[in-house]
């Protein structure tokens, strides 16, 4: 059984002569001059010299991350100044060589870290005790143990390293 065939007008006869209108093709998205391609070109460059350096500070700075979180640790610590002189000395070696921080002690030592800062973040107090804590071993009290610790913090996290411009 077949279908019975369509009349010549089906639908709307006031449509019979309507012509569709055609959609123009897609706009194509790529630059038709040489001029967009090569400022597309200039800007990936910028692009990714800037990811360069950002990727270069953050690796240059990673010394920093891990003593900021191994300070973090110490707080309570029966040597408390040993322990955080030594994390120092480690970041001080990362930050600007053999050469500068190895052979520092006593008051050379404290005058470095004060030095490589604006503001110097160890007072006098932190200083001697920084000086000579370490060889007296003598056990601080809980307050000078958190100054020593902030102080500590502030010297990671702001002191210039001999990457920085």
């Amino acid at each position: 059984m077949s279908l019975p065939a369509l009349p010549d007008i089906f639908g709307n006869y006031a449509l019979g002569d309507f012509n569709e209108v055609v959609s123009p093709p897609a706009i194509d998205w790529l630059p038709q001059t040489p001029g967009w391609a090569l400022i597309g070109l200039l800007l990936l460059a910028v692009v990714a010299r800037k990811g360069w350096h950002r990727l270069q500070h953050w690796y240059r700075n990673r010394y920093r991350r891990e003593a900021r979180q191994r300070l973090q640790q110490l707080a309570g610590t029966d040597a408390l100044v040993v322990e955080v002189n030594r994390l120092l000395k480690l970041a001080a070696l990362a930050a600007f060589g053999r050469e500068q921080a190895a052979r520092l002690s006593g008051y050379e030592w404290t005058g470095f870290l004060n030095s490589r800062c604006e503001q110097a973040p160890f007072d006098s107090s932190l200083s001697e005790l920084l000086a000579l804590g370490v060889y007296t071993g003598q056990p601080v009290d809980q307050a000078t143990g958190q100054r020593l610790l902030q102080a500590s913090l502030t010297w990671i996290e702001l002191h210039k390293n001999r990457f920085d411009d």
